[in-house]
């Protein structure tokens, strides 16, 4: 295994500190990992099942999955920085909007779509692009220090939204939840976050690429998004990710009820649900050291494969505390690599030209069974009374969702001529 040097981190750790925040505290983890806290409060006041809660996130899905490409081409033309700014502070603002709600689905629905218009320039696809310019030889392990935030806010969010639930109510905890981007990500991202081709940072860019051993060069180089769209490793990536994200996707929002319907109490579910996260954590900081010095797609193979057992395990009908929480942080692990194996292999195998834009795309996919899991799981207890069968399905979507990307081969190299202020 090669040595490697760690220089890059001295001149990208600023964009690695606002991009945990900026992904921490946006769309991928806050409307996932909260909605199961949520929905106790949501079914006991209007008399909606946990089909009716989680049928916001298949709306989420929907228009995420048109949203996602379009705000990833939209990153690609006038920059990552311009893009995350406003995107967090219209996710902040939509997310308190819950707070209005009176009942009305057609409202719930309506602010969930916003929600997913509003907060797709949060999305990894934005912060990764600068992520993967700032960062060559380490850019695995980069690239899950930035993805941390999906977990440690994720699990924090649970609880901190389960704590003003009982505090303050519901509404106030969509205020104070709402909050947390516009108050902690988006100062974070509008000092630190800039991306290689930044005039204020240009000095700092020219001095990072003589001094850190192959550094890249350009972030203009790769494939566009048609050709991209023609290219079968897409196609193979595409189908891997919805199948991985129903089988991680359908379980998280679930677990708590999930838990309650093996005979936890309620306290003892969020607690195992909330250690998701920091299994999550773990799952980041092995994959992306791992993705550094081996193979990415055998490396997602062995890791993507494990979380089978999990479901295995939450099927038992006598279902210990112990093996629960064996379960919990398996599927947390499965979870951490999802989001930078993607981010990872999109740069490697379709370079930095059109990066957010093709991460839009799979993302899309990523969002379909994401979004729908949690649903069709909501809507096999509501049907039976058990999550065992569809447990037994996604036990299956692990294995058939990982054994393709052992086919998408060596990585591509692109080549082009770097801006004037890429040159050194």
């Amino acid at each position: 295994m090669k040595k490697r040097s760690f220089k890059e981190f001295k001149f990208g750790w600023p964009v690695i500190l606002s991009s945990t925040f900026g992904i921490g505290l946006g769309m991928s983890p806050l409307p996932f990992y909260t909605i199961g806290v949520f929905a106790i409060p949501l079914t006991k006041n209007f008399g909606w099942d946990m089909g009716t809660v989680m049928g916001g996130i298949t709306v989420f899905t929907i228009v995420a999955l048109f949203a996602s490409p379009l705000v990833g081409y939209v990153a690609d033309k006038i920059g990552a920085r311009k893009t995350a700014l406003w995107s967090l502070f219209l996710f902040g603002l939509s997310f308190i909007a819950f707070n209005f709600n009176t009942g009305s689905t057609v409202l719930y629905y309506s602010l969930w779509g916003i929600l997913a218009i509003a907060g797709a320039g949060t999305l990894p696809m934005t912060w990764t692009r600068a992520i993967n310019n700032w960062f060559n030889e380490n850019r695995g392990l980069a690239l899950g220090l930035s993805l941390l935030g999906t977990g440690l806010f994720g699990a924090l969010a649970k609880l901190y939204a389960f704590s003003l639930i009982n505090t303050v109510g519901w509404k106030l905890a969509y205020l104070g939840v709402g909050l947390l981007p516009l108050l902690i990500a988006l100062p974070l991202a509008y000092f630190f976050f800039r991306d290689t081709d930044d005039p204020k940072v240009a000095d700092k860019v020219a001095k990072m690429r003589k001094t850190v051993t192959n550094p890249t060069k350009t972030n203009k180089a790769g494939m566009t998004v048609s050709q991209a769209l023609k290219d079968w490793r897409f196609w193979i990536l595409a189908f891997c990710f919805i199948l991985i994200s129903f089988a991680v996707g359908g379980p998280i929002p679930n677990l708590e009820r999930m838990l309650s319907s093996k005979g936890f109490e309620v306290s003892d579910a969020v607690v195992l649900a909330s250690i998701i996260g920091y299994a999550v954590l773990v799952g980041r900081l092995v994959g992306g050291y791992l993705l550094d010095r081996f193979w990415a797609p055998a490396v997602a193979f062995f890791l993507l494969s494990i979380p089978a057992l999990s479901c295995y395990l939450l099927q038992s009908a006598d279902l210990t505390y112990a093996n629960a929480l064996i379960a919990v942080i398996i599927l947390g692990f499965g979870a951490g690599v999802e989001y930078d194996l993607m981010a990872y292999l999109v740069s490697r195998y379709f370079g930095m030209k059109n990066y957010a834009a093709i991460y839009g795309f799979l993302y899309g996919f990523f969002a379909m069974g994401a979004g729908f899991g949690p649903v069709i799981f909501g809507k096999f207890f509501a049907n039976t009374g058990s999550y065992d069968t569809i447990l037994g399905y996604a036990m299956i979507a692990f294995i058939v969702g990982s054994v393709p990307l052992l086919l998408l081969g060596k990585y591509r190299e692109f080549h082009a001529e770097p801006l004037e202020s890429e040159k050194v």
